[in-house]
């Protein structure tokens, strides 16, 4: 079977959030230690996962230097299983889905963080038809009666990344977003009309436009992420 493997260095307890990026834990192995702070890297409310008592795997960071935690939140227990809650590692799990042809085949090359108008897309991939897409990836951790769910939180920049692909689309480009779902009970996708329906309307807008949406739902087995199947938009 194939998988990306994502180590954890901690186990402990999630306290309560101090502030968008810092949490308080306790840790509870391979050492005991109570309230330390530690890094979310995650912009998004995570109020279902983030709760007082919650069980949490953590990671050391690669570079400590310039931090003010020692620790990245790494994954959040829900029911019986792991959900990845760190956005810092999108990057790398959309690569290695691209190497392995999912969701857009063979490719000729995959360059990231590129530059278009006003914001920086993800990717721009190149096929083997010389085919260029543009790609922007965004994390799904919540999950909602079997429909995954973004966003969790309001997200002009998520918007803004809409309306770029919009563009690109309009100008005869493939355009596409890819959004890796991390809760396992889910069964489709669709936008968070009540918590920003602006971001939804223009989902739905670039849908219209031809711009290309890739669900790819996973299931987190530490140390083993595993891809298990690409899930269609929910008809509503």
């Amino acid at each position: 079977m194939n998988y990306y493997e994502i180590g954890f260095d901690a186990r402990g307890i999630f306290h309560k959030r101090l502030n968008r990026f810092v949490g308080l834990v306790d840790i509870t192995w391979p050492f005991e230690e109570k309230n330390v702070k530690i890094h979310i890297h995650d912009s998004g409310r995570l109020s279902e996962l983030l709760f007082d008592g919650n069980e949490i795997l953590l990671k050391k960071p690669k570079r400590e230097e310039n931090r003010k935690t020692g620790w990245d939140l790494l994954a959040t227990k829900f029911n019986s299983h792991w959900v990845l809650t760190n956005s810092g590692l999108h990057r790398g799990i959309a690569e290695w889905m691209f190497n392995l042809g999912i969701p857009f085949g063979k490719l000729k090359s995959i360059s990231p963080e590129i530059k278009v108008g006003n914001s920086r897309l993800d990717f721009v991939l190149i096929n083997t038809r010389g085919e260029k897409i543009w790609v922007e990836v965004k994390g799904c951790t919540l999950t909602l009666n079997g429909r995954a769910i973004f966003p969790d939180a309001p997200t002009e920049r998520g918007k803004r990344h809409v309306e770029e692909l919009i563009e690109l689309r309009k100008s005869g480009e493939r355009a596409a977003i890819v959004f890796l779902v991390m809760r396992r009970d889910s069964r489709c996708f669709y936008p968070n009309i009540e918590t920003d329906p602006e971001f939804s309307k223009t989902f739905f807008r670039a849908i219209d436009t031809g711009v290309e949406v890739y669900p790819l739902l996973f299931e987190f087995t530490p140390p083993k992420l595993i891809y298990k199947q690409q899930l269609q938009v929910c008809k509503h």
